[in-house]
């Protein structure tokens, strides 16, 4: 007669799925977690420390966050950036009987800086550097 019957656990070793026959909880992928970096989400618990170390930015946003990110399309210049010489070598800017004429193209003009030259600009402006413009004695077209 046997005293002590052997458990369950240690009998169903090497067996292929150990007592729970083909049935899916216990065979498919869906309760070994995912794979790769599944479940490294908000709560990550079991995964934080690596995150942590080897992929610092992984959670919050990346790259281009709203759509309106991206639609200016304009490169910009501020009135601090406008060097005459160097704009009339771009020929961006033409002397003419009223003063510098400066042609933006596909520039916009932003007013951070000041402006001492008498300017006279065609293109995309911002209101403060259209207040400092007429300031120096310019116009914006």
């Amino acid at each position: 007669m046997k005293i002590k019957k052997r458990s369950k656990r240690t009998r169903a070793r090497g067996s292929k799925t150990q007592g729970w026959g083909a049935r899916k909880r216990h065979k498919g992928s869906g309760s070994r977690g995912g794979v790769g970096m599944a479940g490294t989400g908000k709560r990550a618990g079991q995964k934080l420390t690596f995150v942590k170390k080897y992929l610092l930015p992984y959670f919050g946003k990346q790259g281009l966050t709203s759509r309106k990110a991206g639609k200016d399309k304009h490169d910009l210049i501020n009135l601090k950036d406008i060097n005459i010489g160097k704009l009339t070598k771009m020929r961006m800017i033409k002397k003419t009987g009223e003063g510098n004429e400066l042609n933006l193209g596909k520039y916009k003009l932003l007013g951070e800086g000041e402006i001492k030259e008498k300017l006279i600009v065609k293109g995309r402006v911002s209101k403060t550097a259209k207040e400092k413009i007429e300031r120096a004695g310019g116009k914006v077209l």
